[in-house]
């Protein structure tokens, strides 16, 4: 282990912390989770192999299947079981988030590989 290790691992745990920022962000103002999705398939590569890899792949599943689900929440909106959907969704998405970022700020992986 060289000396630059150690920073790039503090490094890398920030850029995490900041993805999941504009991921809480994104509640509020929608787009800044399109630059995490961004962010996230931009610096995967420096991730893989390490413990935060796993909360790389929890942040773009998270994304992802909260898209899925809101397209269809809104497709069947007028069927008022839409409504049910958007609010399980974002529930989902909101709890994604907040144990994601704890586990981050603990050290932990998301889940053992």
């Amino acid at each position: 282990m060289t000396a630059a290790e150690p920073d790039k691992s503090v490094s890398d745990k920030s850029l995490t912390s900041l993805i999941y920022l504009f991921y809480a962000l994104s509640l509020v103002l929608g787009v800044t989770a399109l630059v995490a999705i961004v962010m996230n398939y931009v610096k995967r590569d420096d991730v893989r192999g390490t413990w935060l890899e796993s909360h790389f792949r929890w942040q773009i599943r998270t994304f992802w299947f909260s898209l899925l689900w809101g397209a269809i929440g809104v497709v069947t909106f007028l069927l008022i079981v839409g409504w049910f959907i958007l609010i399980a969704d974002l529930l989902w998405f909101i709890y994604r988030i907040v144990k994601g970022w704890i586990r981050l700020n603990d050290g932990k992986p998301m889940y053992a590989p």
